[in-house]
């Protein structure tokens, strides 16, 4: 298949998109979401990582890939448990740009580094089955621990930009 991927600069995207290549399928496009310019660097979404989304060019260039972005205009209006499309939602920003990156390039699935979060899942299925692209989520549901060594064992070398832990909430409120 070919592929479109979703990236954040993270180490699940980018260790998805290796899952993709192993698996036989080539990612031909790499597509991002950032906060607006009046945005600090991290937004406060259900849906996208915000945080490191400066260094994303550079990863299309190591790459030779283009890369489609678009600016997060949306926010979390639809939390429940499914999704059911809604103007003004984040998702229908993933939408459009998922929508222009098939009209530009020749694409059939979407890599999605998600590992836990049936949010995610659910949004971004919806989006996939509405647009008929196949979402290749090789991370899905994997034991956290077990990905970290494949990770590691790969030779992936990711840098930690920011750290948020349930301790710095709660003493936080």
């Amino acid at each position: 298949m070919r592929a479109v991927a979703l990236i954040s600069g993270g180490k699940d995207s980018c260790y998805n998109m290796m899952q993709c290549v192993m698996a036989g399928h080539q990612v031909v496009a790499l597509a991002n979401l950032k906060p607006p310019e009046s945005a600090v660097d991290e937004l406060d979404s259900y849906m996208y990582q915000t945080v490191g989304y400066q260094a994303l060019d550079l990863y299309a260039e190591a790459m030779g890939l283009p890369l489609y972005r678009a600016t997060l205009s949306g926010s979390s209006l639809n939390t429940g448990r499914g999704y059911t499309p809604q103007e003004g939602d984040e998702v229908e920003d993933l939408y459009r740009l998922l929508k222009l990156v098939k009209e530009k390039e020749d694409i059939d699935s979407v890599s999605v580094g998600a590992i836990l979060s049936d949010y995610q899942r659910v949004r971004v299925e919806n989006v996939c089955q509405r647009l008929g692209l196949q979402p290749l989520a090789f991370l899905w549901r994997r034991k956290q621990e077990d990905l970290l060594n494949e990770m590691i064992d790969s030779g992936l070398q990711a840098v930690l930009i920011k750290a948020w832990t349930l301790i710095n909430t709660l003493e936080n409120h």
